[in-house]
């Protein structure tokens, strides 16, 4: 295994996909993983590329309308945080020491309330902050890309799909790293009810599942040698890589957001600028709609976003060499490799390169921007970089749901400091990154931060 630790270095490397692919890597730790037969090798011609083309699906008009499904269903899911039943989340109180003991099945609670019955709550609200993002952007996520149940606003058993999804993700690493799932306890069973939740049967009665899915499934049919458990997985794969990173993401987007005054002033103005007084003051009971132009126009807020994803960001770029060669790295260095070699890319140790970077562990809200436009230009040693921000991977192997990611993100901040007004009350200590998972994505947080909230609406301005 070689590591490129050198960022002026990574096109080299980045450019020879032909010599250095990461799909082969990927399908079979994926297969693995998530429970679905390797499509590449020959035993599903054309799947594997069929799979590929289908994520153009995630970009220009089909990205609209997947935003456009974001927004709504993120205000659905957040106008519920103003009146939670008690009891109606179950608490995250389970060890990854659990799934080595037997237990009784989790039992859902999906006592929601029907949305017109709801009143806010005019007091304080207090939760985890790690799960108040994670439990809006698991369901509004969800419910974006598989569409509504058949009957109702909300999916049955929603809240066991995301404990059993969170128990699967506490060991992800460990799949990840090629141990036999059989070693990890309760593991399989609480896979099997996850594929259990996306059998065709059951996901074939969705209402209005995003056109991604929808050609998928349709894709997927025309495998006679794929079963309904190989298909089941694939849609959970699907759901992993839409909120595996997007939630820490978002926790950490609002997290620095919140911590840091002068950003938090600098969003929420900027956030005024695309949305009007009335749509502001309304968002509790009445949908508002942004536009993909509306959040490009969100130029602070990005650069909070990729800031945030800078700093929690601790994914390694993986090639395998396909062939025996020669990589050029520049004018004097060279590397002999061998096929079945690994090239490592480490964007991590660039994004804290304090010559890139200066003070690059201090959260900069506005590093991004320049002259009021995104800024591009970063150095090293005087040299312009090409790569200066990799938390979504690079080249041909970049997350294809990047836009979308991207997108929801920033909706998920602009309706919730719409919607709310929010606090962390003081003598917390800070929130610390949870490295167990490094070189796997955005690191969670790894202790507890308390969030207080109520809504925005009993703060009216004063027009007088």
């Amino acid at each position: 295994m070689t590591f490129v630790m050198d960022p002026l270095l990574y096109p080299s490397v980045i450019k020879r996909g032909r010599q250095l692919d990461f799909h082969d890597f990927s399908d079979q730790a994926a297969s693995v993983t998530f429970g679905y037969p390797a499509v590449r090798g020959g035993r599903f011609p054309g799947l594997s590329e069929q799979i590929q083309k289908l994520f153009r699906l995630l970009q220009g008009d089909s990205l609209d309308v997947l935003t456009f499904r974001m927004m709504g269903n993120l205000q659905v899911v957040l106008r519920r945080s103003l009146s939670i039943p008690e009891g109606a989340f179950p608490k995250d109180d389970w060890q990854v020491e659990d799934l080595y003991e037997p237990k009784d099945d989790w039992q859902a609670k999906d006592d929601w309330q029907a949305e017109d019955d709801w009143q806010a709550k005019d007091d304080w609200q207090a939760e985890d902050l790690y799960e108040f993002c994670y439990r809006v952007m698991f369901e509004a996520t969800f419910l974006s890309i598989y569409g509504r149940p058949e009957q109702g606003a909300a999916h049955p058993g929603m809240n066991t799909l995301q404990e059993n999804f969170r128990k699967f993700d506490s060991v992800f690493p460990l799949l990840i790293a090629r141990v036999p799932i059989a070693l990890l306890g309760q593991t399989k069973g609480i896979r099997q009810k996850l594929l259990s939740f996306f059998h065709p049967c059951r996901i074939g009665k969705w209402i209005d599942p995003c056109e991604f899915v929808q050609r998928r499934v349709h894709l997927f049919d025309q495998y006679d040698t794929l079963g309904d458990l190989d298909k089941a997985a694939h849609h959970f794969a699907i759901l992993w890589a839409s909120v595996g990173n997007t939630i820490p993401a978002a926790f950490w987007s609002l997290y620095h957001l919140l911590t840091h005054p002068e950003a938090l002033a600098a969003v929420r103005q900027e956030i005024m600028g695309v949305v009007s007084q009335e749509e502001a003051e309304s968002i509790c009971t009445r949908d508002i709609t942004l536009t993909r132009e509306q959040l490009d126009r969100l130029i602070y807020l990005e650069s909070a976003l990729n800031e945030s994803l800078r700093l929690s960001s601790a994914s390694m770029n993986i090639r395998v060499v396909q062939e025996d060669f020669t990589l050029s790295l520049d004018a004097q260095r060279a590397v002999n490799l061998r096929k079945g070699d690994f090239i490592v890319l480490h964007p991590q140790s660039m994004h804290m390169d304090p010559d890139i970077y200066p003070q690059p562990r201090m959260y900069r809200f506005d590093r991004f921007v320049e002259a009021g436009r995104e800024k591009t230009d970063f150095y090293k040693h005087s040299q312009k970089l090409h790569y200066y921000r990799m938390p979504f991977g690079s080249g041909s192997t970049q997350c294809p749901g990047r836009f979308f990611a991207v997108n929801e993100l920033k909706q998920f901040i602009c309706v919730v400091l719409l919607m709310f007004q929010l606090e962390l009350p003081a003598g917390q200590e800070d929130a610390r990154l949870d490295t167990s998972r490094a070189g796997l994505g955005i690191l969670p947080p790894a202790n507890h931060i308390t969030l207080r909230y109520r809504p925005n609406s009993l703060q009216q301005p004063n027009t007088s």
